[in-house]
């Protein structure tokens, strides 16, 4: 019979759904993986993704306000949002960046 501590499945949590953390000089940002977020936040974040598609969305107020959901504390997300300044490019990469990492934890589509 298999038998894991509840720290080595923190550990492997982690590996599999961890942050992406993006190096501010000697600051580091960490964004959550969504299914690191409160429901609630997991629920706004899918919103704020359908608002981005709309014909008439603000991209850099809806980018940022994801950035604001994800960040690990609000300061960090103060911080982020500062040095970019407002550059739609820097938010579109970061997240594209964010997106692309929390795929690689989502489970595949069954085969039945």
């Amino acid at each position: 019979m298999a038998s894991f501590s509840l720290d080595d499945i923190r550990t492997a949590a982690e590996a599999k759904y961890g942050s992406t953390d993006i190096e501010l000089g000697d600051t580091t940002i960490r964004l959550l993986n969504p299914l690191r977020l409160p429901k609630a936040a997991r629920t706004e974040l899918a919103q704020l993704q359908d608002r981005m598609g709309g014909e008439d969305a603000d991209q850099e107020e809806l980018l940022s306000e994801a950035i604001r959901l994800v960040a690990e504390h609000p300061k960090a997300a103060d911080t982020l949002l500062q040095a970019v300044n407002g550059d739609l490019a820097l938010l579109a990469e970061i997240f594209d960046r964010y997106g692309r990492a929390t795929q690689v934890g989502e489970a595949s589509a069954s085969r039945d």
